[in-house]
């Protein structure tokens, strides 16, 4: 098959750990690196964000980058990009009309509006991932929650015009269903994880003799590093490491690592906090294997990788019990699911794997078991590519034009 992705803001290029780019960078690139050795032709279509940037990249054989312009030749947060959909769109219906693929795949919802209006009138099949729903984020983030207005109904629109829905895990597709997505309409594909990259063999990062705890990730409040911070104060023993965020040379600039410092000050901690800033994408198992236990604490969570790096590494989990975590971690098993946004509970876990060294060895070999069995970037491929095949049989009807999509209030105009 033919296939085109549609990835707005998450390049699998960029560099992880900046701002907006993390797990569904991640997914993007390995996803279609994976179809491409199941002898698909992949084309991941992105915003064009630099104008010293090619225009076109080889990912990996039989997967190309392009990027297309849609607004302004510079970075913006994903937040700011709705403006910019319509462009995009045009973009695409221009090079589809001319050559369309055989399946596209929207990631991320303003991906699908983009991919919508490039698909109008064509006999082309359009699955929808959305890594991320809006109705979560607002029952979590309240009125500090920055997506443009509109987004929740847009989305609901975007799942029941789309051909299939491709949710990362059941509470996402819980969550379709209530949002009055037909059951039918969805189908549950997990993210994967690289094994042959991330495995307990191979060198560890430098320790200092402290246990280490170890969070990897973008620094954003609602990613937990301040709930970590806190529960490391209840454990003397331990150093957290914290790793993620701009290059090392921006981290005194970056708001969000500052107020990380400031929490860890408060807890009389600071001593025993290392923020890393960015890791370069292939250090990023040894410094996984260097750690006694990987917390990964959100708020809320849509799926979730690093969960799945840190069992592949052979590493104990401790996460949150939210979203796409409660399938990934198996409680007691692989790691230990606790509350969100709660320190006590979080030392209590850590201080009893801490304490357990045989135990950590178990959990960490039950968590490899389970990513290779369930989470590897093959099956997940396998799975994706018959939700494609479906949609390719079931595929002989014209597109909607463009002013069906449109989605009123703040987003008319804009789908």
């Amino acid at each position: 098959m033919r296939i085109a992705m549609v990835s707005e803001h998450a390049d699998p290029t960029a560099t992880l750990g900046e701002a907006d780019a993390g797990g569904q960078n991640v997914h993007v690139g390995a996803l279609a690196t994976a179809l491409a050795a199941r002898g698909h032709s992949v084309i991941v279509y992105t915003r064009l964000t630099d104008p010293a940037a090619p225009q076109t990249v080889r990912l990996a054989d039989g997967v190309t980058v392009h990027r297309l312009k849609a607004g302004p030749i510079a970075p913006l947060a994903k937040d700011e990009l709705l403006p910019h959909m319509p462009e995009l769109g045009l973009r695409l219906a221009r090079r589809w009309r001319a050559d369309p693929p055989d399946v596209v795949h929207a990631h991320f919802w303003m991906s699908g509006l983009a991919a919508r209006r490039g698909v109008a009138g064509l006999h082309v099949p359009v699955a929808q991932t959305f890594h991320a729903l809006g109705v979560v984020k607002a029952r979590h983030q309240g009125a500090a929650d920055p997506s443009p207005a509109g987004r929740v109904e847009a989305e609901r629109r975007i799942a029941t015009d789309c051909d299939q829905v491709i949710a990362t895990c059941g509470d996402e597709a819980s969550e379709l269903v209530a949002l009055g997505v037909p059951a039918g309409q969805i189908s549950v594909v997990p993210c994967g994880v690289d094994v042959a990259a991330f495995t307990p063999d191979g060198a560890a990062a430098g320790r200092n003799g402290r246990p280490r705890l170890l969070t990897l990730g973008r620094l954003v409040e609602r990613k937990g590093v301040a709930t970590a911070i806190a529960a490391l104060a209840e454990l003397p023993e331990a150093e957290l490491v914290v790793a993620g965020g701009p290059d090392p040379g921006q981290l005194a600039a970056d708001p969000e690592y500052r107020a990380l410092r400031t929490a860890a000050e408060q807890q009389g901690v600071a001593d025993r906090v290392v923020f890393t800033g960015g890791v370069a994408r292939a250090d990023i198992p040894a410094l996984i294997r260097s750690a006694a236990a990987v917390v990964c604490v959100p708020w809320y969570e849509p799926f979730g990788i690093v969960p799945l790096e840190a069992m592949a590494c052979g590493v104990p989990v401790v996460a949150s019990a939210v979203g796409g975590l409660t399938d990934t971690v198996v409680d007691r098993a692989t790691g230990w699911l606790v509350p969100p946004r709660d320190p006590a509970a979080l030392a209590r876990a850590l201080r009893a794997l801490l304490a357990d060294p045989a135990r950590r060895a178990a959990m960490g070999a039950a968590g490899r078991d389970r990513v290779e069995h369930w989470y590897t970037w093959p099956r997940v491929a396998a799975q994706t590519e018959a939700v494609y095949q479906r949609l390719g049989a079931e595929a002989g009807f014209a597109r909607p034009g463009p002013e069906a999509l449109a989605t009123g209030g703040s987003l008319t105009g804009a789908s």
